[in-house]
């Protein structure tokens, strides 16, 4: 489920196109059944169609959409995140620390499933510090509603891994309590996304 989350998210299932559940199980390495049951669930939120006796259809996402829901996501996770420069829990902040290197290695070897997988953890974790469960539920939602088409093309660009390092960026800024390193890192960040959906 997370990896064809993720799959979608980087824009490697495209909008439009019809997946079979076979053809996606081929492709991950598992059977139909709990490809069939993940699919079934996209579509419940509404990112896949089902398409009787074919599969499932990606659905479309429009510019507008994915502006309104990074827009959404500045308001909510830049202020959160600054915020954090003065309560978060060193030990805390470390723990993340793995996971951003995560997010390097697979941006170094052009995993975009890792890498959307990986950013996923790292940014809900970062959030979950402010101790919000409702926040981290409304970003998750936002998050797993984008789209980053651009993906495929800044590994081809090797622009990838500047945007990966910016988690790294985003640690030591916090645990330097420098509130103004935050709020440059995570504005040049979240700025970032609006390219990563450009075709």
């Amino acid at each position: 489920m997370d990896a064809l989350r993720a799959a979608l998210i980087a824009g490697e299932l495209r909008p439009g196109e019809v997946y079979s559940a076979p053809g996606l199980a081929a492709r991950f390495g598992v059977s139909a059944t709990p490809v069939r049951e993940a699919m079934l669930d996209l579509a419940k939120e509404g990112l896949v169609d089902t398409v009787p006796n074919k599969g499932f259809r990606v659905t479309a996402v429009s510019d507008q959409q994915l502006d309104e829901y990074t827009h959404i996501r500045a308001l909510i996770e830049i202020p959160t995140t600054v915020g954090l420069a003065s309560t978060a829990d060193p030990v805390a902040l470390e723990a993340l620390r793995p996971i951003a290197g995560e997010i390097v290695t697979a941006a170094a070897a052009g995993d975009l499933i890792a890498y959307v997988e990986a950013d996923l953890r790292f940014h809900l974790g970062l959030l979950a510090l402010a101790g919000n469960a409702h926040l981290v539920e409304v970003v998750s939602d936002l998050r797993r509603r984008s789209r980053l088409y651009g993906l495929t093309a800044l590994v081809e660009e090797e622009k990838l891994q500047a945007s990966a390092e910016e988690h790294l960026e985003i640690l030591d800024a916090l645990l330097s309590r420098d509130e103004s390193a935050v709020l440059e890192v995570m504005t040049r960040h979240i700025g970032h996304i609006r390219g990563l959906w450009a075709e």
